[in-house]
């Protein structure tokens, strides 16, 4: 790829994202995805020098690594609650507010339920 070829410094820093995303592509178990994490650790740590923004995420996921590992339990997400919070933020939003919570919710639970 000629960006690559021209940035050698972006590719690594893509590789790395990669390396993230593969973690959920190829880990069949908790704890074979906990060892890609960990390498992936690993690698992001040696190439902080490079990529000094790559500190914020490896904080974020380290802090949250159980949470995200729970995912390989039952390859489950709450994407389904987070798109129905979308449309009730957005109904509400068409609504201009509410006032009467009762109703408010009548109406939602007839559009949506």
């Amino acid at each position: 790829m000629i960006l690559f070829r021209e940035f050698p410094q972006l590719q690594e820093g893509y590789e790395i994202a990669m390396q993230f995303r593969g973690m959920y592509e190829h880990g069949e178990t908790k704890t074979g995805a906990k060892e890609k994490l960990l390498e992936w650790y690993e690698r992001v740590e040696t190439s902080l020098e490079l990529f000094p923004t790559f500190e914020t995420p490896l904080q974020t996921i380290q802090l949250h690594e159980e949470t995200i590992l729970n995912y390989f339990d039952g390859r489950r997400t709450n994407a389904s609650a987070e798109s129905f919070n979308a449309k009730v933020k957005n109904f509400r939003a068409l609504q201009r507010g509410v006032r009467d919570v009762k109703f408010f919710l009548y109406r939602l639970s007839k559009l949506y339920g």
